[in-house]
């Protein structure tokens, strides 16, 4: 994830800053009507570069962090819709997907098509939800005003430069990061050269959007200046000095006045102050999972061990007790794990919104530890709600925790259990069917109860979820290849699973031909 970054000129850490602050009534043209690239092509484009991204060993799905990011995601979406700002047409066919990759430097990009990249480094640093917003709003304000395409068309002598980039860059990264980032940075620094007007253009547009859509979802406005602080120094830190072009216009401070303009008269100047308990949660979370090295595992438990951590705000405390707990649970040190947990437990009382990701993460030790006695088992099916799973509303579900459920159903391995967790899966997959963990634990859950046909037909659509078309088909083949050997011997398939797998196929072949011509095409 790390190289993907850095092949698109429109990221906040990698842009040349505003050329001067604008008054809050200030009001500039769209830059993204009359953009030349059709949605179609742009959204195919964002697939084969996406396609790589997943296969990349630094892309990382884990369900805490990522419902975390969409609590913040999703009413970005919302504001944009009723703004104006996403039209129906680019609702309707871009992805608006969010790939988390494991990088510690402090990022977010925009891709083709409406996938976003946030790297765990800025998780990591923002102190708020409103400072998260403010840099999603931003990318996602690239992204409906179409600033992508238009790089791409704005000199077509260029534009084979920056296509090629993107794409032999993303392919690259599987195999050779330092060819991957020669590639893409090497496209940059051709697009940064020769557009460098138009990019200010389109960062002081994303800036002004941005921050509407951001205001209007119900953050508050005084998040995109402290996150402007930090980027000012993030800039610096991505920046290896290899290209000094992105550092010729030190403008920053002045977006960040913009910004400061731009909040009610009379509101104090914006300072970063101590993050909610839940947050700190999160962003601690992010920290341990982007540095998974033994040594830094291990200094997040010299930090709760220290007297004066009971000096710091309770959210600090409670960060530094969840990083030491999580570094333990990854050390597979279980016993301090639970200790430490325990010490997690008592300062997350005091914060309700807190209790949720502690109990995630006690569930998460039981997990891994799997050495609970039937009883306790039991216990903590109950506790994750394994068998009010199958009537839970879709609207009330929490994907971190039907994952929890998942594995908790199949450790108990009773038929109650895994019939009311295989229920809540297809409940939650008929309106996400891009999501590939849930088909994995959907095709675990059949596994478990002997349904081989249905398994094969869920493993193949976590493929498709991860545009790996060709696995996906490699699974359906071999559901088909099932269906004849269980007629062979006298048992014919569901009718109804028969034909959603001959339908299935048919469908991923003509993606997989679409994919082949593309190929030709370039």
């Amino acid at each position: 994830m790390a190289i993907v970054c850095a092949c698109l000129p429109v990221s906040l850490t990698a842009q040349p800053a505003l050329p001067g602050s604008q008054s809050p009534a200030a009001t500039l043209p769209l830059l993204g009507d009359g953009s030349a690239m059709a949605s179609a092509e742009e959204r195919r484009l964002g697939d084969r570069i996406a396609r790589e991204i997943f296969r990349d060993p630094d892309y990382l799905d884990d369900p805490v962090l990522a419902d975390y990011v969409q609590s913040v995601w999703q009413p970005l979406l919302v504001a944009a819709r009723a703004r104006g700002d996403l039209t129906p047409e680019l609702d309707e066919r871009f992805a608006w997907r969010i790939m988390l990759g494991r990088d510690r430097t402090v990022n977010a990009f925009a891709l083709p098509g409406g996938y976003l990249g946030v790297n765990l480094g800025l998780l990591a640093v923002v102190n708020s939800r409103d400072e998260l917003a403010s840099v999603l709003g931003h990318e996602l304000s690239h992204v409906t005003q179409r600033h992508i395409s238009r790089l791409i068309a704005k000199d077509s002598a260029q534009a084979p430069w920056l296509l090629g980039a993107m794409i032999l860059g993303a392919l690259a990264a599987s195999k050779s990061p330092d060819a991957a980032s020669a590639l893409m940075v090497g496209g940059q620094a051709v697009a940064a050269q020769n557009q460098l007007n138009f990019s200010r253009d389109m960062e002081r547009e994303a800036d002004r959007i941005g921050f509407g859509v951001m205001t209007q979802a119900g953050f508050e406005a005084a998040g995109f200046v402290t996150m402007f602080d930090k980027l000012q120094q993030a800039a610096r830190l991505n920046d290896s000095g290899g290209y000094p072009y992105l550092r010729s216009h030190p403008l920053t401070t002045e977006r960040i006045a913009d910004m400061q303009s731009r909040l009610p008269l009379g509101a104090p100047h914006a300072v970063a102050g101590t993050p909610l308990m839940r947050h700190a949660l999160m962003a601690t979370r992010a920290k341990v999972l982007s540095n998974p090295g033994v040594d830094a595992l291990r200094t997040w438990q010299a930090q709760v061990d220290d007297p004066g951590l009971r000096l710091l705000p309770a959210a600090q405390q409670a960060g530094a007790l969840y990083g030491a707990t999580l570094a333990a649970l990854q050390l597979r040190d279980m016993d301090l794990a639970r200790r430490n947990l325990t010490r997690l437990q008592a300062l997350a009382a005091l914060d309700t919104g807190s209790a949720e990701p502690v109990r995630w993460l006690g569930a998460e030790i039981d997990l891994t530890a799997r050495d609970l006695t039937p009883a306790q088992l039991t216990a903590l099916a109950t506790r994750v709600g394994v068998l009010d799973a199958k009537t839970t509303a879709v609207a009330n579900m929490r994907r971190p925790e039907l994952m929890l459920q998942a594995q908790v159903a199949l450790q108990l391995n009773q038929s109650a259990a895994l019939s009311s967790v295989t229920q809540s899966l297809q409940t939650w997959l008929a309106t996400q069917p891009q999501d590939a963990l849930a088909w994995q634990a959907l095709a675990s859950m059949y596994n478990a109860q002997q349904q081989s046909l249905r398994a094969l037909r869920a493993e193949a659509e976590a493929q498709a979820a991860r545009l790996d078309y060709t696995g996906a088909m490699d699974r359906l083949r071999a559901a088909q290849d099932l269906m004849r050997a269980n007629e062979a011997a006298g048992s014919s398939a569901d009718h109804i699973d028969a034909s959603i797998i001959d339908t299935r196929q048919r469908q991923i072949e003509v993606l997989l031909k679409q994919q082949a011509q593309q190929a030709l095409d370039r």
